[in-house]
């Protein structure tokens, strides 16, 4: 499975590919940042993230891809800026059929380092440890990328799991309709 991981955000965005299933070695594909001047206006900014993750999904051609899930800061202009970065990340894997997975940064934390609450050097340390890297990637929205990746890679099984017993479970408790004169 190829999962490209998107940290979103509006001067950074991380992206990371990473290749592999769960219970085997993952094989990182590419990591990177797409960058915006922090003095643009938001619409070129945004324009300049699809941009680049477009060159991503046409460079690796990943089969999902892996966005995290914003949550609110203290910073109301902050949060805006990465809510808005990752809709355009979404919007790009939509516009291509690619499943996209949002995965909170407690989540990502706690299935690559077991702590839901490590910080960011002890992401780095465990991504680069588990895709066998010299060095973490930096910056750390690159390190961030991949472990959003990795987390996705280990989560699905379970989530497509989950997924298909909800749809199962929604399609036995819906009302059976029949048409006039069927019967």
């Amino acid at each position: 499975m190829k999962v490209l991981g998107v940290d979103p955000g509006l001067t950074r965005c991380g992206v990371g590919v990473v290749d592999g299933v769960a219970g085997r070695p993952l094989t990182m594909v590419g990591v990177g940042v797409v960058r915006t001047p922090a003095d643009a206006d938001i619409a070129h900014r945004l324009v300049l993230i699809e941009r680049g993750i477009e060159e991503w999904l046409d460079t690796h051609r990943p089969e999902f891809v892996a966005v995290e899930r914003v949550f609110s800061q203290h910073n109301v202009r902050t949060v805006m800026g990465t809510a808005q970065a990752s809709a355009v990340a979404m919007l790009c894997a939509a516009r291509r059929g690619l499943p996209v997975a949002l995965h909170t940064p407690s989540e990502v934390k706690a299935a690559v380092t077991g702590s839901g609450r490590a910080d960011k050097a002890q992401v780095g340390a465990m991504v680069t440890r588990l895709l066998r890297l010299d060095a973490p990637p930096k910056p750390a929205d690159a390190a961030d990328a991949l472990a959003l990746a990795i987390c996705h890679i280990w989560r699905a099984p379970a989530v497509n799991r989950l997924q298909q017993a909800h749809a199962a479970a929604r399609r036995a408790s819906a009302p059976v309709r029949t048409l006039k004169g069927t019967r």
